[in-house]
Order: C-alpha cells, then sequence, then structure tokens
C-alpha cells in the first residue's frame, strides 16, 4: 500500500515548517525518490511506513533529515557573473566609501548553500579591494540545511565544484589542493563564518549588514515566506544597504521595504525611505 494524499499533505506541511528553501512543487515521485533511503535508514520498509514514524514519534533529527534530503543546495562560484561585476564596479566602491570612517564591513549571505557564494565575495574583495587591509570585514553565510552549513565551514570542494564558474588563476590562488579536492585557503576561510538559520524563522543573533546576497532561492517560497524573508533582512540591513536578489526574482510582489535601483545592467534594492 502506497501513500495517500494525506499522507504527501503532511509530508509537505512538515518540510515546509523545517526548511523555506525546499523543491517546490514537491510532486510525488520526488519525494520517493529522495526519501526512500532515510526511509531505509530509520528502519521503514517504504515511504507510508516513514510516515508513521513522523505521525508517531516526532524526533527533530528524523523531522530535520527528511527537510534536508528535499533542500535545494545548487550553487557554483560566481553563479551569474554580471552581479558580481556590479558589485565590483558599482556595490562596494559605494559601500567602503561610505563606510571608511569606521572601516567596517559586513555581508550576509543569506542562503548560502555549501559556501561558494560566500568565498566568492571574499575573493572579489581580496582582488579588487586592497585598501580593505586593516578593516574589519566579515561575511557570513547562513543555511536552513545542517549538512550545507558544515560542508561550507569545511571549505573543501571536489573537483566538479571548482570547475564551474571559478578561473584558473583564483583555483590556484585561493585553494589549496589534495588529491582531487581543493580546500580554501587559511587566510579566505578567516574572512568567512557560516551559521543555521531558517530565512522565515527567528533568525540567530547577526550584525547588521551593509550588503544582504538573497539569490535564487524566493521563487520556492511560498507569497507568505517571501514576507517573512523580507522582513527578516530588513530588521539584518543597515539604512544604506544593498539587498541583491536572483535575476528572475524581484521584491516588488512582495514588499514595500525595498526599493529597485539599476545598474550595470542588474538591478539591486535599497531600503525604502521611512516615514
Amino acid at each position: 500500500m502506497g501513500c495517500s494524499d494525506s499522507d504527501y499533505d503532511f509530508l509537505r506541511r512538515l518540510v515546509r515548517a523545517r526548511s523555506a528553501n525546499v523543491v517546490a512543487p514537491a510532486g510525488n515521485a520526488l519525494f520517493e525518490n529522495r526519501l526512500k533511503p532515510i526511509a531505509r535508514t530509520a528502519g521503514a520498509a517504504n515511504l507510508k511506513e516513514l510516515v508513521g514514524l513522523l505521525r508517531s514519534n516526532p524526533s527533530p533529527h528524523l523531522q530535520r533529515t527528511v527537510a534536508e534530503a528535499m533542500t535545494i543546495h545548487e550553487t557554483s562560484f560566481f553563479r551569474d557573473k554580471s552581479v558580481f561585476d556590479v558589485l565590483g564596479e558599482t556595490v562596494l566602491p559605494h559601500l567602503l566609501e561610505a563606510n571608511s570612517s569606521q572601516r567596517r564591513l559586513r555581508i550576509w549571505s543569506a542562503a548560502a548553500s555549501t559556501g561558494q557564494e560566500a568565498y566568492s565575495v571574499a575573493m572579489l574583495l581580496s582582488e579588487r579591494f586592497q585598501q580593505l587591509a586593516g578593516w574589519d570585514v566579515k561575511i557570513i553565510g547562513t543555511d536552513v540545511a545542517l549538512n550545507a552549513v558544515e560542508e561550507a565551514r569545511r571549505g573543501v570542494y571536489r573537483r566538479m565544484d571548482v570547475n564551474r564558474g571559478l578561473p584558473a588563476r583564483l583555483l590556484l590562488k585561493y585553494f589549496n589542493r589534495s588529491g582531487d579536492e581543493w580546500e580554501i585557503a587559511p587566510g579566505l576561510r578567516a574572512m568567512c563564518e557560516f551559521q543555521h538559520a531558517n530565512l522565515c524563522g527567528p533568525l540567530p543573533p547577526l550584525p547588521q549588514f551593509d550588503l544582504v546576497l538573497l539569490r535564487n532561492v524566493l521563487l520556492y517560497f511560498t507569497p507568505e515566506d517571501r514576507g517573512a524573508a523580507f522582513q527578516n533582512v530588513d530588521s539584518r540591513m543597515s539604512a544604506n544597504g544593498y539587498l541583491v536578489l536572483g535575476a528572475s526574482e524581484q521584491a516588488e510582489d512582495s514588499t514595500r521595504l525595498f526599493e529597485p535601483e539599476f545598474a550595470g545592467g542588474c538591478y539591486f534594492y535599497r531600503r525604502a525611505a521611512r516615514r
């Protein structure tokens, strides 16, 4: 006997409660493919028995494992080059000028996955802005999936990972090779830290950010989750901060907290004037 519609609805509610960044719409076949190995590990013969376990004994560990199995981790180094061009040519120079007196810069990779975006920003800063030597610079990456956060903290990537978007010159300069794996060099790693956070729930203690990268994740959120995420971002952004979304995403449909600006062929957002 297979899962009923109510079983799949139960799984969708469980995953949505534990993780906003999920495959959506999560078809039944996708649940079957991704959760069958977890069912076997949990001692369940099939997905229906796994649902029974989740209903009768809602173990936080099992719930988290199920949610993480349905979480998207698609990412790459320097994903969408035009965005990094605008950061280097427009956004970051403006922030460095605005923050020159306090010599402090805080950047949030708000759906960091396994860390490639945060480390890419660190490389951009190191390559283009040598004047940051002596500044207090920190890039904080957060993700809802604990396994992704742990991978980001390790900073060790396979050949296929570094072959996606990472110029060979930067690979040789900022990574140390160990067999078929490449590890982030200590100097770059020191610029980044990674934490577990659900963008749609209460956030851990975080600083005020000058730049927030929230890219390629909102399209998987419900309207309610998008609103909650924007509220959280707004609460952690400096008055003169910048918000960058994915190329196919926009804030206007979900919130009035941000206003769009355009530069270098890309849109980005600033906090709307508060009345």
